[in-house]
């Protein structure tokens, strides 16, 4: 598997301990409020509120808790206005990471950002330092040993998704953003055993990790994941899967 779908993964395994669902529910409580101050309250017309709605679905969040926070977002009840940044630097070894945060003090923010970074070995850069790197895609994981390649590609190609990858043990597809509700709507109809769906920044190349510097990443991903004003972290790292297992158990 590839270094990103590995970690994300492992990431949503360990996320499904009870003790990460507040956590959970504070970032998507987040994004469904930016979501609705940005584009507005209507869930049909506001792509980004509607995968936010959808993500905290699959968390189980309370219909009361996600109306709140879309009336809150949208002006209608007094919440706290957050504002988008997005970081960029250098991890262990030198790999791309790409921080998006929200947040109601960025002074704060940059400073345990940076924090986090330096105490792993990594440092801050200029916007557009690593950005480049990154491309915006749909992005699908099938573990092979519940769907063979022949069944992947069809319902690919059936649903509009433009590639599979062979991945070691488990298919990869990825489509175009625009496509990623259509393409996963299409899986969810088929019941397709998606073990991985997400909109994603894939990285266009990786840099290999191992040992010291494979553990100081996983540890800097981590820290910077678990921060308050963190939504997403994104980072050009390849490490082979039982360092990163042993490295998160």
């Amino acid at each position: 598997m590839s270094g990103h779908s590995k970690w994300s993964t492992i990431k949503r395994k360990k996320g499904e301990a009870d003790a990460k669902r507040g956590k959970a529910f504070t970032k998507i409580i987040k994004e469904i409020m930016v979501a609705a101050r940005s584009g507005g309250a209507d869930v049909n017309g506001n792509p980004r509120l509607r995968a936010a709605v959808t993500a905290a679905k699959v968390e189980n969040m309370p219909k009361d808790n996600i109306e709140r926070a879309i009336k809150k977002g949208a002006g209608e009840m007094e919440g706290v206005n957050y504002e988008e940044i997005r970081y960029e630097g250098y991890g262990p070894g030198g790999v791309a990471v790409l921080v998006e945060t929200l947040t109601d003090n960025k002074n704060r923010t940059v400073s345990e950002v940076r924090h986090l970074f330096s105490r792993a070995g990594g440092n801050m850069a200029d916007a557009g330092a690593v950005g480049w790197i990154f491309s915006k895609r749909g992005f699908f994981s099938f573990p092979k040993d519940k769907i063979d390649e022949d069944a992947v590609t069809t319902a690919a190609l059936e649903a509009g998704a433009e590639d599979v990858k062979d991945a070691g043990d488990a298919w990869e597809v990825e489509c175009a953003p625009a496509d990623y509700e259509a393409v996963k709507n299409y899986f969810d109809e088929h019941k397709l055993p998606v073990e991985l769906a997400e909109l994603t920044m894939i990285p266009q190349t990786t840099v290999k990790l191992d040992g010291r510097q494979a553990e100081a990443m996983i540890r800097l991903m981590e820290g910077l994941e678990d921060h308050d004003d963190v939504q997403h972290v994104y980072a050009n790292f390849d490490i082979d899967e039982k360092t990163m297992e042993a490295a998160t158990a």
